[in-house]
């Protein structure tokens, strides 16, 4: 909401500058977006009567005036305005003013004619005009006057964020009333008169059984002058609040909606067949709305209808054809309550919304109706002339107020700080809150404007606003520390973390939900969790892998250009059992994708394959030994995917993405991933004391001859079950095929390290160990390669 400073200090006038002000009702929780001048700076203009104008003599569309600047002697001023003329009064910049952009007057000639100064137009002042030509001035501004006082330029223009829950505050009275509560400063009353009915004329109102209407409040006006003027006061109070000026009933109508809260309406009486019904909405009614937009109406909608159609859509907005015009003579002003959740949504179903609607959808003060009819009613004598007939009061079902209970030690807890019982009803008294006092806390009542007082929180929340949270002393909380056990075979999550960063790996956070066709190509899952109400259609299911998400960051990376790319993930996945139940396990997944290193001058650029991922795998497990099987996964290469498995369990699964898949997905190259049970990586064993042996080592190394269908790790494991305890490393550093090995066959080559740690070993048993493991490796398929 957008108001003017000067309109809300006519009513309460706190000794705060305008960013105090703004500081106060930010942290009060009406949130002060921005605040603006009401025009921009300038200096020395002042009011101005024309007394004489002559045609330039050497100019067709310059005028030599004379005016009056109320310094006792009459001004000489060139002027080319085409609405310069004897009697008016407009602003005057004298020599010596500086107006905006820094344009500064000095006396000058202006075609042979001597001219002291400048008259203005409303935008060389900055101050929006529609008249071409100069800002006319009504006929008793006073001359001499500094035109920033006459108009208020000295003003801000303040826009609020108003919270849902606080449509109290969408009106000068509203926010009126929290500034006096906050600051304590005096509130100037609402003295609203009873305007005497000069007429009996009014119409009868019904309210029908189903209509949420709470209070219909109606009057009659005859005689009006609809097209007088509206005044300059009320002009430059409703655009300061971003309204344009419309007529003077519809100005005096949206001036009520923003001094008082009040949505309200003007129809034209003569249009009205009949009386008043507020109803809901019959199919096959229509409406052209004050828009010119023709609505089909729906049962859900209530109206305002006379005895033969609708004439507006309750709460929204009037009618086309009953609204006033100009020509009007006869007007009937309605003041209404409508239960906000029948307004809520409406206007964004029909595509366009109002100022009341947007009020009535968050609660307008049931009690305010008759005050604010009479209010409007006031204005429009005044400013319209006319007769006034009685007030029509129809009453539904209106709001019923509980009382809510808040404990003053529930407010100490809550807050932190110790509120005396005469503080806390001193604050609810500054609110405006009727309450009871007891020995635990105060019995409080809502009152009419305010739809957001439930619940003890919320009377807890509201003593915390008025006392101030700059109040509320900044303490750390104090409380008992215990050091929790750290198991000494349990890797912390962050030592995994920074392990992955020092490989090179970067973290990601991706979204647990995903598209159903990710699961379909990562995880072959074609009966994915689906959630009920997803925010988004390609966000439809619970991811079962963390694949999906780190090919999408990859290409994410890729269409970015970065072409190497090193990622991971620690994150909960959701995988549904045979019994209808669902797992969530925690896993830890990696991607890496294009050249091993970054691009250097020291070595040679090559892709990242699969043992290097291989390599991160194992030092993630470490210390304990892992072991890899050749697997088939759905989201990998046929060829080049393992199982990882950890005393023989399966604990992950590392490979080569499929062809498919980076065809698919526009990666390029094939990245290479691994995913693994974080469980898996946390145990990490318990670590084990031994000495180092002081004695020499001794290495062998053995070529073995296998098919080429014999996996290496088989050999190695037979070979490393046969290892006598002198063996203290069994290695497979080379993989051989050509010359010299038959087509079809493979070399491998294994080093073995052994060392005794209380001896030097002999060869006789360096021999015997030898023996024995090249004895298991034939055992499995291997040939000692000649």
């Amino acid at each position: 909401m957008q108001f003017s400073e000067q309109w809300l200090r006519s009513r309460v006038n706190p000794s705060l500058s305008t960013d105090e002000l703004s500081y106060l009702l930010t942290m009060a929780g009406l949130e002060v977006e921005e605040v603006t001048p009401a025009a921009p700076a300038f200096s020395g203009v002042v009011i101005a009567e024309v007394k004489e104008c002559v045609k330039h003599e050497n100019a067709d569309r310059l005028r030599v005036t004379k005016v009056d600047v109320g310094s006792g002697e009459l001004v000489q001023i060139v002027c080319g305005a085409p609405n310069v003329a004897v009697g008016v009064k407009v602003p005057c910049a004298l020599p010596g003013a500086i107006l905006p952009g820094d344009f500064k007057i000095k006396p000058t000639k202006m075609r042979g004619v001597e001219s002291g100064g400048m008259l203005c137009s409303g935008k060389e002042l900055g101050v929006p005009e529609d008249v071409d030509g100069l800002m006319l001035l009504p006929a008793d501004a006073p001359v001499g006057q500094n035109i920033r006082d006459y108009l208020g330029l000295d003003d801000s223009l303040l826009t609020l964020k108003i919270t849902p829950n606080r449509a109290d505050c969408l009106s000068i009275r509203g926010i009126a009333r929290e500034v006096a509560a906050l600051t304590g400063s005096p509130l100037a009353a609402w003295d609203i008169a009873a305007v005497a009915p000069q007429t009996d004329s009014k119409l009868a109102v019904t309210i029908a059984d189903n209509a949420p209407c709470g209070r219909y409040v109606g009057r009659v006006v005859k005689n009006v002058n609809a097209a007088a003027a509206t005044p300059d006061w009320m002009k430059r109070r409703l655009e300061r609040s971003g309204l344009r000026s419309i007529s003077a009933i519809v100005d005096i109508t949206n001036y009520i909606l923003l001094e008082q809260g009040q949505p309200m309406h003007a129809f034209d009486l003569s249009k009205i067949n009949g009386g008043i019904t507020v109803r809901m909405a019959a199919d096959g009614e229509k409406l052209v709305c004050l828009n010119e937009k023709e609505v089909a109406l729906t049962p859900d909608l209530m109206v305002i209808a006379d005895d033969q159609q609708p004439l507006a859509i309750a709460g929204i907005m009037g009618g086309l054809d009953s609204g006033v015009t100009t020509a009007s003579r006869d007007i009937f002003l309605e003041s209404a309550f409508f239960q906000p959740e029948a307004i809520a949504g409406k206007a964004r179903a029909l595509g366009f919304g109002s100022d009341s609607s947007y009020r009535y959808e968050r609660g307008v003060d049931f009690a305010l109706q008759t005050e604010a009819i009479e209010r409007a009613t006031a204005l429009v004598l005044e400013i319209c002339g006319g007769e006034a007939g009685p007030l029509t009061e129809t009453v539904g079902q209106l709001p019923q107020r509980g009382s809510v209970t808040v404990r003053t030690a529930r407010v100490a807890k809550v807050l932190g700080v110790a509120l005396s019982a005469e503080q806390i009803a001193a604050i609810f008294t500054r609110l405006g809150l009727a309450f009871e006092q007891n020995d635990a806390g105060f019995v409080v009542s809502a009152p009419s404007f305010r739809f957001d007082i439930a619940i003890e929180e919320d009377l807890i929340e509201e003593i915390a606003r008025v006392y101030g949270y700059d109040n509320i002393p900044a303490e750390a909380p104090l409380a008992a520390q215990t050091m929790l056990p750290q198991p000494e075979g349990l890797r912390v999550r962050s030592d995994v973390r920074r392990l992955l960063a020092g490989r090179d790996f970067q973290e990601i956070v991706s979204y647990a939900f995903v598209e159903e066709k990710w699961e379909r190509d990562f995880a072959g899952n074609a009966d994915a969790i689906r959630l009920l109400n997803p925010i988004a259609s390609q966000m439809s299911v619970m991811r079962s892998t963390l694949i999906g998400g780190l090919v999408d960051t990859l290409a994410a990376n890729l269409n970015r250009k970065h072409s190497r790319v090193r990622v991971f993930e620690i994150a909960r996945v959701f995988r549904k059992q045979a019994d209808g139940s669902v797992q969530q396990p925690e896993v830890i997944a990696g991607l890496a994708h294009g050249s091993r290193v970054d691009e250097q001058w020291g070595s040679k650029a090559e892709r990242v394959d699969f043992y290097d991922i291989k390599a991160d795998v194992e030092a993630l497990l470490a210390p304990r030994v892992a072991s890899f099987r050749k697997a088939a996964h759905p989201a990998f290469h046929p060829g080049r995917c393992a199982e990882v498995l950890l005393d023989g369990q399966v604990v992950g699964v590392l490979g080569e993405l499929h062809p498919q898949w980076v065809q698919a997905y526009g990666l390029g190259n094939a990245p290479v991933l691994f995913e693994l049970a974080v469980e898996a990586v946390e145990q990490v064993g318990r670590v084990q004391l031994a000495a180092g042996s002081k004695f020499q080592p001794v290495r062998r190394d053995l070529a073995l001859v296998v098919d080429e269908a014999v996996e290496a790790a088989s050999v190695q494991a037979a070979m490393q079950a046969a290892a006598s305890e002198v063996v203290r490393e069994l290695a497979l550093f080379d993989v051989y095929r050509g010359k010299g090995v038959d087509e079809g066959k493979k070399s491998l080559a294994f080093r073995i390290i052994l060392q005794a740690a209380d001896r030097t070993l002999v060869d006789e048993e360096v021999e015997q160990a030898v023996a024995a493991m090249l004895a298991a490796a034939q055992g499995a398929g291997a040939v000692l390669r000649a």
